[in-house]
């Protein structure tokens, strides 16, 4: 639900966090009791966080009312279990095909960059 900003004659302004379909009624305010009209006096804070703290907050969001089924899960994951092509790597050792340890298969001009 959002936040909203109200504005009491006598009290002044206040917040209230309200659901989206009580968006354009009058909030009675919270010391006197007296309806308040909805003001904007804030910019919405849309995106001011990070995006991986977005995230986190809407599947705690989705988590707290649907969960994933198991179908769900499985079919968000980008790879299958053992899939080693983003895991760590062994680290190249030196042989005698390839004594300098490349990446790449040694080519019969080594001074030269390819691409």
């Amino acid at each position: 639900m959002p936040i909203y900003e109200y504005d009491c004659d006598a009290c002044g302004d206040f917040t209230a966090l309200r659901s989206m379909s009580l968006r354009g009624e009058p909030c009675d305010c919270p010391s006197c009791g007296t309806p308040s009209p909805r003001v904007i006096r804030t910019a919405p804070g849309l995106a001011t966080m990070a995006g991986s703290t977005r995230t986190a907050h809407e599947t705690n969001e989705r988590a707290s009312h649907a969960p994933k089924t198991v179908a769900e899960y499985a079919a968000s994951k980008r790879h299958p279990a053992g899939c080693s092509c983003c895991g760590p790597s062994k680290p190249l050792a030196p042989t005698k095909a390839n004594p300098h340890a490349l990446k790449a298969s040694p080519s019969n001009r080594p001074w030269m960059i390819s691409h």
